[in-house]
């Protein structure tokens, strides 16, 4: 194509697609993160201690307990050691009690929160999360059918 049908060309199109460098594919400004009853979503620089958790087939996690001290950042490194898909959520019974009945309604409910990471067969996920109130929370698989066969583990996050 000769030069001046080329500019003649570029010139027809709509600015956005002449423009269409790496800023076109910046990430959307995240929205501050949200308070939980169980905590918030932790800054990766103020991390003081990483945990692995595995999960497994057998639906189990291995730790199925970790103790907190209030005001903690945690990175969780979540290695996923099955065949199938699973996932950590935090929260309280309670919140995981009524969404794990929402996800046996829909199940392919798509859901991406920081209180959560779903891992893929022979992968491993991590989330940071800060522990910024006491009390005694939990975390789930919540796939149908694995929370039911009682894939869950306990926090107890200790007061300061």
């Amino acid at each position: 194509m000769k030069r001046r049908n080329l500019s003649a060309l570029l010139a027809t199109l709509p600015l956005a697609a002449i423009a269409h460098g790496p800023a076109g594919h910046a990430k959307p400004p995240q929205a501050a993160p949200e308070q939980t009853a169980w905590g918030i979503a932790g800054d990766p620089r103020r991390v003081k201690r990483t945990l692995q958790i595995d999960m497994d087939d057998r639906m189990r996690f291995t730790p199925d307990r970790i103790e907190v001290r209030e005001g903690e950042t945690l990175r969780l490194k979540v290695r996923n050691q099955g065949k199938i898909l699973h996932e950590l959520v935090i929260g309280t019974p309670e919140e995981l009690d009524k969404h794990a009945k929402l996800m046996e309604k829909f199940p392919n409910m798509a859901h991406d929160e920081p209180w959560m990471v779903h891992v893929d067969p022979s992968k491993q996920g991590e989330l940071v999360w800060h522990f910024n109130r006491a009390g005694d929370f939990e975390f789930a698989c919540l796939i149908p059918g694995h929370f039911q066969a009682g894939m869950r583990g306990r926090i107890r996050v200790a007061a300061r």
